[in-house]
């Protein structure tokens, strides 16, 4: 049996390489970056369900656009919604 230890080093290793692809991620103008997500990204992005997703369209606090079943989401718009700014 192979045992690997993790370390207080490794944890904050991998907090910042996951901090930093997340900033790429929702950075806009860097990159390839998009400007429309999907449903999915978009909940991985916020870490949240779909019910809590479909809430935020429901109650207008996401907009989002709707083509052939799929439904699309601005990166602008998630990033005020982070802000706590207003649509």
């Amino acid at each position: 049996m192979n045992v690997e230890l993790i370390t207080k080093q490794d944890l904050r290793e991998f907090k910042n390489d996951l901090l930093n692809e997340i900033k790429q991620i929702i950075k806009p103008g860097q990159g390839q970056s998009k400007q429309w997500l999907k449903s999915v990204e978009v909940r991985k992005l916020l870490n949240i369900s779909p019910g809590t997703l479909q809430n935020l369209r429901i109650n207008g606090t996401l907009r989002y656009s709707k083509i052939g079943g799929m439904m699309y989401y601005k990166l602008e718009d998630i990033h005020k919604l982070l802000e706590g700014g207003q649509q």
